[in-house]
């Protein structure tokens, strides 16, 4: 009997399996309407459920014993909130205006940073730094932190003031700098500067942009309205905080219609040869350079200018002599600028001779290779002394009025074998020399992800300065 049994069962069930593979379509749809019909019963059900208003109501009333409010609010008495404010230091800030930015409101805190010496020297009389307060719900101090970085080693200094059980206490602590990248871009409308500021870009940035491109674009007379910038750099933060403006990563000017493009470079395994350096390239404080996109070394063997910023008063010309009241060619280019201005050698370099001679009041003159030779004259102070080595951009002196002059400026000379040239023709035809051969794959690599960040650059809103 049970044999005969499976014997029904298997063969149900291979009948079964047959019909289920010849017609799935028809099964599905049969097994469909029925769970329809099955909520259609489902819901005809709980219709034939009684109506809610028929349903008797009863009314239930219990005691509650409230918890003990007094308990509540001596809880609340002992519980503080901490609140947390930013602000940055004014070099007129005493103890007590600080602090006031800040919200806080503690004569004890305001008498330790007057009488601490570490916080008089740290806090008051020095702009730009970043504090921020921790304080309780009634404006009293817990803690304050003041960050700097005063070096280019990657570090930055945090000033702590912490309330203990005896008083104030305040202790200097040292951080790693984290570098975060960002991206601008412009329209000249008037100066670079006015751009840059319109652009919210720092001024460190925009003179490092000027230095990238001096040997192509003379920033003094070259400029013209409706000329665009795009650039990539680095803002150094400490504790996720802004401290300052690192390197310009990579750039791209367009002047008068025409497109220069720049990247920063350094070769892990370079020497100074492989970067564009000379014999005396030794005293540079890095290895690193700018370069093309494709390749070619944007620092040529002399810079456009003496100076990051000033303006031609009197170019390399016939002129009319306002000392000398005649006629005479000027072998040289003077630059008009505030006494004090920082001058700096174009090229890598010699200290030929360094003080007073004749008209030239203070001078420098600096021997390059390849017998030229260049003239700083006029000079209010001199940095640097006879036959000591100079890189290009290194400062060698501070504008003035000394010697033969009206008015404080630089008077500026390039000679060549002893004959004068003119300065502003120099750095265009200065040779510029390509990136090593040993890093064009390394190179090539970046400068593709420098393009992409260069594009984006440009997309984001133009800012022009009138």
């Amino acid at each position: 009997m049970v044999n005969g049994l499976a014997s029904v069962g298997s063969s149900f069930l291979t009948t079964s399996g047959q019909i289920i593979q010849q017609h799935p379509k028809r099964l599905v749809a049969l097994l469909a309407a029925l769970l329809v019909g099955g909520a259609g019963g489902a819901f005809a059900v709980a219709n034939l459920a009684p109506d809610a208003a028929d349903l008797p109501v009863r009314q239930v009333l219990e005691a509650v014993q409230p918890l003990p409010l007094l308990a509540q609010a001596e809880a609340l008495d002992f519980h503080q909130f901490r609140l947390f404010r930013s602000e940055t230091t004014r070099s007129t800030d005493s103890a007590d205006s600080l602090l006031g930015r800040l919200g806080i409101s503690d004569a004890a805190a305001a008498a330790f940073i007057r009488t601490d010496s570490m916080a008089r020297q740290v806090l008051l009389g020095r702009g730009g730094r970043n504090v921020s307060v921790e304080a309780s719900d009634d404006n009293t101090l817990f803690k304050l932190s003041a960050r700097w970085s005063a070096d280019d080693d990657g570090h930055f200094k945090r000033l702590v003031i912490e309330r203990a059980a005896q008083g104030f206490k305040s202790r200097v602590e040292s951080g790693d700098l984290s570098a975060s990248t960002r991206l601008a871009s412009g329209t000249i409308q008037s100066s670079l500067f006015a751009a840059t500021d319109e652009a919210r870009i720092p001024d460190s940035v925009a003179v490092q942009l000027a230095e990238i491109f001096a040997g192509d674009i003379d920033f003094h007379r070259a400029l013209r309205k409706g000329d665009r910038f795009s650039v990539v750099y680095e803002t150094l933060e400490g504790d996720g905080e802004p401290m300052r403006s690192g390197r310009v990563l990579s750039a791209e000017f367009v002047n008068r219609g025409k497109t220069f493009q720049a990247m920063w470079f350094q070769n892990p395994t370079a020497s100074v040869a492989d970067v564009g350096g000379t014999a005396t390239a030794s005293a540079r404080p890095q290895k690193g350079g700018y370069y093309t996109l494709e390749g070619q070394s944007l620092r040529r063997a002399y810079l456009a200018s003496p100076m990051e910023f000033s303006r031609v008063s009197s170019a390399f010309k016939m002129r009319f002599h306002p000392i000398l009241q005649k006629w005479r060619a000027h072998l040289g280019v003077d630059y008009a600028a505030p006494t004090g201005t920082a001058v700096r050698s174009v090229g890598d370099g010699v200290v030929e001779f360094a003080g007073v001679q004749n008209g030239f009041g203070n001078v420098v003159m600096i021997k390059h290779r390849n017998n030229h030779s260049t003239v700083y004259a006029h000079l209010s102070r001199i940095h640097v002394r006879k036959g000591q080595s100079v890189y290009q951009g290194q400062n060698v002196g501070a504008v003035g009025a000394t010697g033969w002059a009206t008015g404080p400026h630089l008077h500026f000379e390039f000679r060549v074998n002893g004959a004068h040239q003119d300065p502003l023709t120099i750095a265009k035809n200065s040779e510029a020399i390509p990136v090593a051969a040993s890093a064009k794959p390394l190179f090539d690599r970046e400068a593709s992800f420098a393009k992409l960040l260069l594009g984006a650059a440009a997309t984001v809103q133009q800012s022009t300065a009138q």
